[in-house]
């Protein structure tokens, strides 16, 4: 019958879709995967797992997934150790649930209604001192070294990222199952549109980390006008209203020909890489012994990004409020762009923003 629900509390829950969310397409191939996703104003967090039986009504293979649903996806990480003890009790001796009755019964909470924001989407205040500093609202408890994964994952692209998650693109990104580790540059893929400044951008689109999802969710994603998602159904490369870049692997594309131009490197990203990579060497350098570093490098990586968008947006404003509203290529060197190479980049920030400033950045000579 595919994928069902077996069991859940409380029972008078919608969790229609959940069967197909909490178990990736494409787990059937291994042994074990966690799975970040959301369900309406809810994320989720499953575990995933695979045991060989001897039952021919079982097709030779015992699969469950054992998940919770919270209004916040930033505390799901601690019971990832629960989740997988459990499934693989409930693989070993199916049907007994009295540890995830005490579980629910422990830590349920009231779900929102509609209506009401999660909480994983208030407002941000920042704090300038990488080593005190917390951010909450996007916080997500994971392994050590979730960003230095990602930064060596993607190299320089992840400047390629930046620029696209700051104009709020609908972001793809493809991988064969294990998916857990995808999930986790969903949210790393989120960190780098954090801004800080008030009052910036009431009208722009927020940044929505979806985690996985499937063919079951198209119908959702056709509303949506700025995402983050993993999926493992590469059905979804062909579906191209869906997404406006599609990450496979660590190969970052888009089929807009007005956002080509964003996919190429320039002098000033390979300079912000740089830089990123020396603040990072020199944090190594700074801890004491037995100091825990993954936890500052994950502040190190949030602030450096929140910094560069905040130097961007405050020159911006800085300028709309002129008398001239003139942008000049000092101004974009001083933001640390390329004058020319983040010229369209600028043009579909301003667009984006809603900044009242005139670009005259002029395009190189061509001889």
């Amino acid at each position: 019958t595919g994928n069902m629900v077996e069991w859940c509390l409380p029972q008078d829950i919608d969790l229609e879709g959940v069967e197909f969310k909490s178990m990736a397409s494409g787990s059937h191939k291994i042994q074990s995967d966690f799975i970040y996703f959301r369900k309406g104003l809810c994320f989720g967090l499953a575990c995933f797992a695979n045991m060989p039986v001897e039952s021919e009504l079982e097709r030779g293979a015992r699969m469950k997934s054992v998940g919770i649903l919270s209004p916040s996806y930033t505390l799901l990480y601690r019971y990832m150790h629960f989740l997988e003890n459990q499934v693989r009790h409930q693989l070993e001796m199916p049907g007994h649930y009295s540890h995830l009755e005490a579980f629910y019964d422990d830590k349920k909470g009231v779900l929102p209604d509609s209506k009401s924001t999660p909480t994983s989407q208030q407002p941000v205040h920042w704090l300038p001192s990488i080593h005190r500093y917390m951010y909450p609202e996007m916080k997500i408890t994971h392994p050590a070294g979730c960003m230095s994964q990602f930064i060596k994952f993607f190299g320089e692209q992840i400047l390629v990222l930046w620029k696209f998650a700051l104009l709020r693109k609908r972001i793809l990104i493809f991988s064969p199952p294990p998916v857990g580790v995808v999930c986790y540059r969903v949210y790393c893929c989120c960190c780098l549109a954090n801004v800080s400044l008030p009052g910036l951008g009431g009208t722009v689109p927020e940044s929505k980390p979806f985690f996985y999802v499937n063919v079951a969710d198209i119908e959702m994603l056709e509303t949506e006008v700025s995402y983050v998602a993993c999926t493992t159904e590469k059905i979804f490369e062909e579906k191209r209203d869906l997404y406006d870049v599609y990450v496979d692997n660590q190969n970052v594309k888009t089929h807009h020909e007005h956002l080509q131009p964003l996919l190429k490197i320039n002098n000033a990203d390979k300079e912000k890489y740089r830089r990123l990579n020396d603040q990072r060497q020199m944090l190594m350098y700074s801890q004491e012994v037995g100091e825990d570093c993954s936890s500052c490098e994950e502040d190190l990586f949030i602030l450096f990004f929140m910094e560069q968008n905040n130097r961007i947006f405050q020159t911006l404003m800085e300028v709309s409020a002129s008398q001239d509203k003139t942008l000049t290529a000092d101004h974009a060197r001083g933001m640390g762009l390329d004058p020319q190479g983040d010229r369209s980049f600028l043009m579909d920030l301003l667009e984006v923003y809603g900044i009242d400033v005139m670009l005259v950045i002029d395009n190189p000579c061509c001889t």
